[in-house]
C-alpha cells in the first residue's frame, strides 16, 4: 500500500537551543490567547513582518521626497520677508 500526500504546505521554520524559560512564556501566553502554541507563534511572526523596519521606511521616505531647489528655511526667510511691512502695497 502506498500513501501519496500532496501538500502546497507553507515554509517550516526550525528554531533550535529555545531557552525552556522562553518556551514557557510563549506557550503561557498562547494558552490565554486561546491558541496553540504554533498558532500562537505564527501570529506573532505575522505581526513581525507585517510592520516594515526603520530602514524600510526611510527607503520609501527617500524616494518619496521631493527635491526642491530651496531649502525650507530659505522659504520660510522669503515668505517672511514677502509678508513684512515694507513690502505691503498700500
Amino acid at each position: 500500500m502506498y500513501i501519496v500526500v500532496v501538500c502546497n504546505c507553507a515554509s517550516l521554520i526550525q528554531i533550535r537551543n529555545v531557552p525552556e524559560s522562553a518556551r514557557r512564556v510563549l506557550k503561557s501566553r498562547a494558552a490565554s490567547a486561546g491558541k496553540s502554541l504554533n498558532s500562537y507563534l505564527l501570529d506573532v511572526i505575522e505581526r513581525e513582518v507585517s510592520r516594515p523596519t526603520v530602514d524600510e521606511v526611510l527607503e520609501r521616505v527617500q524616494q518619496r521626497s521631493e527635491r526642491s531647489p530651496v531649502s525650507s528655511l530659505e522659504a520660510v526667510q522669503h515668505a517672511r520677508e514677502e509678508r513684512s511691512p515694507a513690502n505691503v502695497k498700500r
